[in-house]
């Protein structure tokens, strides 16, 4: 990593470590949107934290806990035209299938949410259907807030953060010892839902396109 590369990354980290703001749901869907359609790396802060641990042990900025970060594009994938706006509203309005996020979310608050996963449509996506992807819109928006930084190689923020900071939400590369157990939560539900039948989930008008999560 060059010296450059290296003030960007520490640029934005302390970005998304002390934001000026958190966004709401509302705020990142408005039109026009704030989200800028570049690159980038972002923040997931939570004032619920839907896991069995202490908040004591998360990084907290103004009352919330910064449980997960995600970047856009991803390193993993050929070049992609998807950025910090298109993700803000997978995660904020799209389904389990396109967000890697919500699935998690929607696993870990099934009991509180009465939500289950289910495999829709010819059977291979999953998500919480209709009535279960509404009730996350709402528990998303109450306890959600989200911040971002622009960056063009967004990955090595996100490689940095995953070694400083303990992000229990996040699976891949992430040292975090709830990963073992949200994997485990995660296995679990999609069996459950293989093991129900396939049933027609058929979107609605507020379901926007749903890419493959990253």
């Amino acid at each position: 990593m060059t010296t450059e590369d290296n003030q960007l990354v520490g640029q934005a980290i302390d970005a998304l470590l002390s934001p000026r703001h958190l966004h709401c749901a509302d705020e990142i869907l408005s039109r026009p949107s704030p989200v800028p359609k570049s690159p980038g790396v972002y923040a997931w802060y939570f004032d619920e934290v839907p896991l069995p641990l202490s908040t004591k042990k998360f990084h907290q900025w103004r009352g919330y806990n910064l449980l997960y970060v995600g970047i856009s594009p991803c390193k993993r994938t050929p070049p992609s035209t998807r950025t910090l706006r298109f993700r803000m509203r997978d995660h904020f309005a799209g389904n389990a299938e396109g967000s890697t996020l919500r699935k998690t979310l929607g696993c870990l608050l099934g009991d509180t949410l009465n939500i289950k996963l289910r495999c829709v449509g010819g059977g291979k996506r999953q998500t919480f259907t209709n009535p279960g992807e509404r009730e996350l819109d709402k528990w998303m928006r109450q306890h959600a807030r989200v911040t971002w930084a622009v960056m063009e190689s967004p990955w090595l923020a996100e490689e940095r953060l995953l070694m400083r900071v303990p992000l229990p939400l996040n699976l891949q590369g992430n040292a975090h010892p709830f990963r073992c157990i949200l994997e485990g939560i995660r296995k679990a539900a999609k069996e459950a839902a293989m093991a129900l039948e396939v049933i027609v989930d058929n979107g609605g008008p507020r379901r926007l396109p749903s890419p493959r999560a990253t």
